[in-house]
This record gives C-alpha cells, structure tokens and sequence, in this order.
C-alpha cells in the first residue's frame, strides 16, 4: 500500500512530517494483516545484491529491494544517514538523498547532518519522511548489535513454503 503522496513544497515539514508518520503506520498495518511483517523469526540484509529477506515459522519468506536510510545507534543516541555512512554501497543511498535533498529545501537540519543525536523516535520520523518522498513500500528497522538498522523496502514477493 503506498502511502499518500504530495510535493514536499505543499506542506510545512512538521505538516509532511506527520503525515509520513500517518501513512507509514497505516502501510505497516497492511503489511502486517496481509503478510505477518512485524512477526518474523529471522531477518537478513544482503547490502551488495540490495535485498532484504524475512523468513517466518513454518517456512515462508517474504523477499524485498531496500534502500537503506541509516542507523541509529542506541549506545550513544545517535544516527548516522545512510547518504554518507561508510558501510552503504552508493546504490543503497538513494532514498536516503531523497531525504537530504528534501532537508535542504525545507531548511530541516537533521536530514542535512551526517550524524545527529536524537531519540530512536526521531530515527522513525527520519525513515517514514524518507518513504514518503521515495513512495517505498514501507520502512523496516533491524536489530545489528547496538545498531538499529533502518531502511525502505519496495514490493514484497511472498514465497509459501511447500507442505
């Protein structure tokens, strides 16, 4: 389900903000009715081939591109934009200029810092701003160590394992 889409430019940021806020939860509800997101056993990233895979008990996976938003790290409050983080292949950042990009425009100095301290909440609202302008499919944030990890993801393929 995509969420309602706009020009940035139609809005005040808080208005955009919150908006992407709402539709966010509203395709995370979906998701979650049509395929069970939020209630899988394991996940995995693969950063080169640009996947994301979640499998579930009994043997159902649900596969989706990514584009990663960045992480926030919850031993120091801090999030660091997938535009500028060493570990994100060039590929993956796309969305998150988007966000960048959007920053600029609108004057928003926590989607034009590299790095910021803010609250796991504020990492949200950094993904649902960065989903809404992409028109993703939905935000994931996994868990890496001390690291939260989050990003877009587009259309999910759904495969039933066999009985």
């Amino acid at each position: 389900m995509k969420p309602k889409t706009t020009t940035p430019t139609e809005e005040s940021p808080t208005e955009y903000l919150e908006a992407a806020r709402e539709g966010l939860a509203v395709q995370t509800a979906a998701h979650r009715s049509a395929w069970h997101f939020g209630e899988e056993e394991t996940w995995a990233a693969d950063l080169d081939a640009g996947v994301i895979v979640f499998s579930f008990s009994g043997g159902t996976t649900a596969t989706a591109q990514i584009q990663v938003v960045g992480t926030y790290n919850t031993a120091d409050g801090t999030f660091l934009w997938a535009w500028d983080h060493p570990s994100v292949p060039e590929a993956l950042r796309k969305h998150a200029v988007l966000a960048r990009q959007w920053g600029e425009r609108t004057g928003q100095p926590a989607f034009i810092s590299r790095k910021i301290n803010c609250t796991e909440d504020d990492a949200w609202s950094y993904a649902a701003v960065t989903n809404r302008l992409a028109n993703a499919n939905g935000v994931y944030r996994g868990p890496a160590g001390t690291a939260l990890f989050f990003v877009t993801f587009g259309e999910v393929s759904i495969a039933r394992a066999e009985p």
